[in-house]
């Protein structure tokens, strides 16, 4: 898709209408209560539209809707190719309408519109594409019993599931996780979060315009006290995805615990290693990587690179290196094509992530802040893993650096975390590179690269990072899955049973 100028995206953003109300049910409506919250353009603190501030009755209004779509079977037991056929609809609905969301999506988050036009809609398109075209080729299985029996073992969809998105990564994340649940023939209720609500409401009415039956897809806009944890709590949710902060995702484990034990999927914090070893080919693609990894987003993202460990010998040379391409991922206006950088996704979320810029030592690039809601790419040396700069996830666009002598003390530190979602580790010694991604700890473990793989490959992490099932690939269709074995018995003591 050929980018336009600022002012022909301005114009786009004049003309929007963006969607205020909960979408329960098939349509639009208010919250029960008649409330409303404001969400603003976080890189100019405008505000945008007035949001439905739904609560408890509105997600037990959305449950009740969704369990009846679920039981009387309208998408549940609709023929998987049927169903393949409506998200190919959606899909190309969502095509159809990919400028407006990115604008939106940019408007809404800060995000760059060149992350929106070039990587989050496309992605989000191809993530629900991907898991539509699955429905119709995952097969059920035949365990292997006796002559006298038949073992199957079919999957079938687990039911009613509450979706809890994050702010940095609105539509993907939407994508990541109806893309395997409306596959699976389940019926959704979704918190967005509150920062970022807009784009999940504009999807939901393109989605029933495809043809998805009213019921089965269903957005309740508000706060994780007034919605969250009503949906954490249902007793007629059978399972909860969350990604967001680790705090917060072990709340959804005690609500599980004190209802009715519904199954729990976590995808949460990271404080991700990139290691670079004295024999790392290259060292300025290694600083594309690192730069990309760190600072992409702003560094809102879960899997960033926040961790430079790199080898004495060669850490100088990189850090130069970094310096260049660092230059060319510029702060600025978020609808401006050219800016790398845009806002961070609220004043309260900039003022955290400046927190820990205050009295900062040792600062190498950047480190300052401007106009309240942008935060330069930074770079930061520290003496150890020990320091807050190196423990604690920051989600900025803030890069520590750790020296180290050699790959053992790389391997410790890298896992000397409670993390443990994604690692990187740059050498050119085949042996240790596969020694490297054995030993470090982590979901995901990319070599000489930065990245979290793709479509086809699970995502998710270890330790606090993650629990109880994986984003994408055929393995996402697990958590939204119950498995269920048939026993046969075909022997001719059954028959004479029976007689």
């Amino acid at each position: 898709m050929d980018l336009l100028t600022q002012e022909e995206y301005q114009a786009i953003a004049d003309d929007l209408i963006l969607p205020t109300s909960a979408f329960i049910d098939g349509s639009y409506r208010p919250a029960a209560s008649g409330a409303t919250f404001t969400t603003t353009n976080p890189a100019t603190g405008e505000a945008l539209a007035k949001i439905a501030a739904c609560g408890a009755e509105d997600v037990d209004f959305a449950v009740a809707k969704a369990r009846e779509a679920f039981d009387d079977g309208r998408w549940s037991k609709m023929h998987p190719s049927a169903r393949k056929d409506v998200l190919i609809r959606f899909c190309k609905l969502l095509t159809r309408n990919a400028r407006e969301l990115a604008v939106m999506e940019s408007l809404d988050s800060g995000k760059t519109i060149y992350d929106c036009e070039t990587v989050d809609v496309p992605e989000t398109i191809h993530c629900l594409k991907w898991h539509a075209e699955a429905i119709d080729k995952i097969y059920d299985q035949v365990a292997p019993a006796s002559d006298d029996h038949i073992a199957m073992v079919v999957r079938e969809p687990i039911g009613v599931v509450g979706l809890v998105l994050p702010w940095n990564f609105p539509l993907l994340m939407l994508a990541w996780k109806i893309g395997p649940a409306l596959a699976a023939g389940c019926s959704v209720v979704i918190k967005p979060a509150a920062e970022t609500t807009l784009t999940a409401l504009r999807v939901a009415e393109l989605a029933s315009e495809a043809g998805l039956p009213r019921g089965v897809l269903n957005i309740v806009p508000g706060s994780g006290a007034d919605v969250g944890e009503p949906i954490g709590r249902h007793m007629d949710i059978d399972m909860v995805s969350f990604t967001g902060s680790t705090v917060t995702g072990k709340r959804f484990l005690s609500y599980s615990a004190e209802s009715n034990a519904k199954e729990v999927v976590l995808e949460m914090g990271g404080k991700n290693p990139c290691i670079v070893m004295e024999d790392a080919e290259n060292l300025d693609v290694v600083a594309q990587h690192v730069v990309n990894g760190a600072f992409w987003n702003m560094g809102e993202n879960c899997s960033a690179s926040s961790r430079l460990i790199v080898h004495k010998d060669v850490k100088e040379e990189l850090l130069s290196r970094i310096e260049d391409h660092a230059r060319h991922w510029n702060v600025g206006a978020p609808l401006n094509p050219e800016t790398r950088m845009g806002a961070l996704v609220s004043k309260a979320h900039f003022d955290k992530v400046c927190s820990y810029l205050e009295g900062a030592e040792n600062v190498r690039i950047g480190g300052k802040a401007h106009d309240g809601a942008f935060v330069e790419a930074t770079v930061i040396e520290v003496p150890d893993n020990s320091h807050t700069l190196a423990r604690e996830e920051i989600f900025g666009p803030v890069l520590t650096v750790i020296p180290v002598a050699g790959f053992d003390e790389a391997i410790r530190i890298a896992n000397d975390t409670e993390y443990g979602l994604c690692a990187s580790i740059f050498t050119a010694n085949a042996k240790r590179a596969i020694r490297g991604a054995r030993s470090l700890r982590a979901g995901t473990v990319t070599v000489n690269s930065f990245g979290e793989g793709d479509i086809s490959t699970p995502f998710g992490g270890f330790k606090q990072s993650g629990f109880g099932g994986r984003d994408n690939s055929v393995h996402a269709h697990d958590q939204y899955t119950q498995l269920k074995t048939i026993w046969i018995d075909l022997s001719d003591d059954a028959d004479e049973a029976v007689d």
